[in-house]
C-alpha cells in the first residue's frame, strides 16, 4: 500500500497528468459536440446513437497515451528513478504499483470523457435515442473506461521499454494514428487479418460492437474476446518491459 501511495503522490503532484486530463476532456468532448451539433445526420451515414456520442474518443485516447508514457519516462528524464528503486529494491513491485495508478487514472479519465461526451450529446441532440438500454450501449459508454485503462497500460509499457519521453510518445502516437489504423490495412491479402488481432483495433471493436455503423470496426470476433486480445497485448508488453528493467541499469 505504501508503494501505491507513493506512486499516487508522484503522479498527482506533477503538472503533466493534470494538463493531459484537461486537454483530453476538451478535445474529446469538444469534438463530439461539433459532430453531434453541427454535422447533419445524413452526412454521418446513420442516426445519432450512443456510438456517435463517442466520436471524439480517439483524441482523448491519444492524450491518455501521452499521459501514461510520461508517467513512465519522466522519472528517467529527471533521474528520480534511481531514488524510486532505492526506496523499493524490487523493481517489478515498484513498476506494478505505478501501472496500477496509471491504469486507474486512465479508466477514470476515460469514464469522464465518455459520460461528458454522452451528456453533451443529450443536450445537443435531445430528440435522438441515446438511452443506455442495451449491453451494446453500455459498452459504448461505460466500456470506454476499460478501453482507456488498457490504453494507459499499453503506453506505460512502451514508456518503460523506451525510457525517453519524446521517443515513447512518438512511438505510441505513430502506432495509433498511422501504423495500426492505416499502414497495416494496405498490406496486400493479409493486412486486414493482421489488423484483426492488433490491440487498438480490438479496443475499438469492444466499444463499437452491436451498434449501427460499426462494420468498419469489426475484427471478426466478439467484443469480450476483443477486450481479452487488447489486455493480452497491453500486459504482455508490460511483462517484457518488467523483464528488461530487471536486466539493465536504472
Amino acid at each position: 500500500m505504501s508503494l501505491l501511495a507513493m506512486e499516487r503522490i508522484k503522479f498527482l503532484s506533477t503538472r503533466s497528468p493534470w494538463w493531459c486530463m484537461a486537454l483530453a476532456a476538451v478535445l474529446s468532448i469538444g469534438f463530439t459536440a461539433l459532430v453531434v451539433g453541427l454535422v447533419p445526420a445524413e452526412e454521418l451515414g446513420a442516426p445519432i446513437d450512443t456510438a456517435t456520442t463517442q466520436a471524439g474518443y480517439l483524441w482523448g485516447q491519444m492524450i491518455i497515451m501521452v499521459m501514461a508514457a510520461l508517467a513512465a519516462t519522466t522519472e528517467y528524464r529527471f533521474n528520480t528513478i534511481k531514488t524510486t528503486f532505492l526506496a523499493a529494491p524490487n523493481r517489478v513491485t515498484a513498476l506494478l504499483a505505478k501501472t496500477a495508478i496509471v491504469a486507474v487514472a486512465g479508466a477514470l479519465v476515460g469514464l469522464l470523457l465518455a459520460f461528458g461526451s454522452w451528456g453533451i450529446s443529450l443536450l445537443l441532440a435531445s430528440d435522438a435515442d441515446l438511452a443506455l438500454n442495451s449491453g451494446a450501449d453500455l459498452r459504448a459508454v461505460v466500456g470506454v473506461g476499460l478501453n482507456a485503462a488498457l490504453t494507459a497500460v499499453f503506453a506505460l509499457a512502451v514508456g518503460i521499454l523506451i525510457r525517453q519521453s519524446a521517443g515513447a510518445i512518438a512511438i505510441v502516437l505513430i502506432w495509433a494514428l498511422l501504423v495500426e489504423r492505416i499502414l497495416i490495412t494496405v498490406i496486400p491479402r493479409v493486412g486486414d487479418d493482421i489488423k484483426n488481432w492488433l490491440p487498438l483495433s480490438n479496443g475499438d471493436w469492444f466499444n463499437a460492437a452491436g451498434l449501427a455503423g460499426s462494420g468498419t470496426y469489426d475484427v471478426g470476433h466478439g467484443p469480450w474476446v476483443s477486450l481479452l486480445v487488447f489486455a493480452a497485448w497491453s500486459f504482455g508488453l508490460l511483462v517484457i518491459g518488467l523483464l528488461v528493467t530487471q536486466k539493465r541499469d536504472a
